[in-house]
């Protein structure tokens, strides 16, 4: 389903946990590192496609989440027509997106990458907002900073803690912080007390990961979604 300019609708997905961390996902056998995202089907509306998605990339349901805010317009990106499959050069131009803060209501093992018989990721993290965009495929790096940047005036508000606080120190409880309570995998700290969700890895870093299968891309063997 093109609009009369090429470009398929589509909705793009960022969740935020209570720290304000954003899920990242793992393209499926790629080194791709994403958001949740994917078409809007005919007789759906954006805010149905993006639950749709939600539910089979990620296994949350409404009730696991909080609408925060949406973009107030399509956000577009344009494929290379070397990603585009020949048929349809000419016709298919790119996506144009309505992207969805959500704030995790749930758990993190509420989630579920296994959700579907159909897996979007192979693994996931928290991440910080702003994400590293370069390990986003260079021509959707724009709408993502654009998406990112609209939305960032909803993130929900929590108490400042001290951010000059390093390893070692005591907090006001007198709890130590850093390497002592936690292990690293990756670049990324890990309460070794945490049990992650069905299908879920931390592993490898997105940091040193370069991008891979592109999602919702119409490509020599693929169809759009």
């Amino acid at each position: 389903m093109l609009d009369r300019d090429g470009f398929r609708p589509n909705v793009g997905i960022i969740l935020l946990n209570q720290k304000n961390q954003v899920f990242w996902g793992k393209r499926i056998r790629t080194h791709s590192w994403q958001f949740p995202q994917g078409g809007i089907d005919r007789g759906e509306t954006p805010e149905q496609a993006m639950f749709r998605e939600l539910h089979e990339e990620v296994g949350l349901l409404p009730n696991h989440v909080r609408v925060v805010a949406r973009t107030r317009d399509w956000l577009r990106y344009e494929v290379p027509d070397r990603y585009i499959r020949r048929d349809a050069r000419g016709h298919y131009k790119g996506q144009k997106q309505i992207w969805y803060l959500l704030q995790l209501m749930g758990h993190d093992w509420d989630l579920n990458l296994r959700a579907t018989n159909h897996p979007e990721f192979d693994a996931w993290r928290w991440n910080d907002y702003w994400v590293p965009l370069d390990v986003v495929v260079e021509f959707k790096r724009g709408v993502y900073e654009m998406a990112l940047t609209e939305l960032a005036r909803y993130l929900p508000r929590h108490e400042q803690r001290n951010r000059y606080l390093r390893s070692g120190l005591r907090t006001r409880e007198g709890e130590h912080t850093g390497a002592a309570n936690m292990f690293r995998t990756g670049s990324m700290l890990v309460n070794p007390g945490m049990e992650l969700p069905p299908g879920a890895s931390f592993d490898p870093d997105p940091q040193n990961s370069m991008p891979g299968e592109l999602d919702g891309i119409p490509s020599v063997s693929d169809t759009p979604r």
